[in-house]
């Protein structure tokens, strides 16, 4: 496949962009570097500087570069920053997304695979989360993914497009030189980790007073390089002809509690981790787990990385290597 990557200097975007090449296919990164780091983006790897919003530029690199699939992860994805800035949100993903959409539909691109979330869902009915179940989003993030989920099924009637949706539950972890990065970072391992490490102040646990089993948010953890390879089963599938595919991943389970990830942060780093307690953040649901059996049945995928620990010490390796060396 010929494989161009919005987004692509981000931090699941340096992880597939990786993968993708390893097994041979070619990758082109169309990132604005707004949220993403130029030296992300893996040698071997070609890179245009360019917005989704500027569509005549993408269908110029559309033809210039033959490309035949799209993976879309041009996306703002704070929760709370969604709340405050919900314009922002939706001239990005929304827009974004629909400018990226027509530019595909004049250069004849019909391949798209699009970076959702779990919070399509809001708090779910039920646990673990199916993909039949109900969509209400409790914040703007969530809801402006809906929205381009249900724009694609339009286009992809309308157009012919070939589609597919893998919403994440939380992908963390890293694979060698590539890993978690945002500025500012608002995920709670990285957040952790820098307080470990002693580079960022306490961290702050938003609310504790939840209906789990601590009273702190129960979440599905997935680690960046099962991700990864979920979208590459994805893309292949969307190849042979498949149309319409919409998957949640994350390794199920029963998830883990705020509280939880912090203490198994200590026992890998061996460090002690400053915590002070916040009031609930807007928008932020009680537990959210994947219900994964559709992409396992289907594309035969599963995760081989499901011990969080393992994760977090990936993510802790990939900071010590790549981010605390001054």
């Amino acid at each position: 496949m010929n494989v161009l990557v919005t987004g692509g200097a981000g931090y699941i975007g340096s992880v597939l962009t990786r993968q993708l090449l390893a097994q041979g296919h070619t990758v082109t990164v169309y990132d604005n570097l707004s949220r993403g780091f130029r030296e992300s983006v893996a040698a071997g790897v070609r890179f245009v500087h360019g917005d989704i919003l500027d569509r005549g530029y993408l269908v110029d690199t559309f033809l210039s570069h033959k490309i035949d699939s799209v993976v879309h992860m041009a996306g703002l994805i704070a929760v709370g920053e969604s709340v405050r800035e919900p314009a922002m949100y939706y001239h990005q993903n929304v827009t974004g997304g629909l400018s990226l959409l027509d530019a595909m539909k004049d250069a004849g691109v019909n391949r798209i695979l699009f970076s959702s979330t779990a919070a399509v869902y809001g708090e779910p009915q039920r646990v673990p989360i199916e993909e039949t179940d109900t969509k209400n989003p409790t914040n703007p993030y969530g809801e402006t993914k809906w929205t381009f989920e249900k724009a694609l099924r339009w286009y992809g009637e309308a157009f012919g497009l070939h589609t597919a949706c893998l919403r994440y539950f939380n992908a963390a972890g890293a694979a060698g030189d590539a890993g978690e990065r945002h500025e500012p970072e608002t995920h709670l391992i990285p957040l952790i980790l820098r307080a470990a490490a002693g580079v960022s102040p306490a961290i702050t646990v938003f609310g504790d007073d939840f209906d789990t089993r601590d009273g702190t948010c129960v979440r599905d953890y997935i680690h960046v390089l099962d991700l990864a390879n979920a979208h590459i089963l994805a893309l292949e599938a969307l190849s042979r002809g498949e149309k319409a595919l919409v998957y949640n991943l994350g390794c199920g389970g029963e998830g883990y509690t705020v509280k939880e990830v912090i203490e198994l942060a200590k026992k890998v780093t061996g460090k002690d981790v400053p915590v002070k307690m916040g009031p609930r953040r807007d928008g932020d649901s009680a537990v959210l787990i994947a219900g994964s059996d559709k992409i396992k049945r289907e594309l035969h995928w599963q995760p081989l990385h499901q011990d969080l620990g393992v994760i977090i010490e990936s993510a802790w390796k990939f900071m010590q290597t790549h981010q605390l060396k001054a």
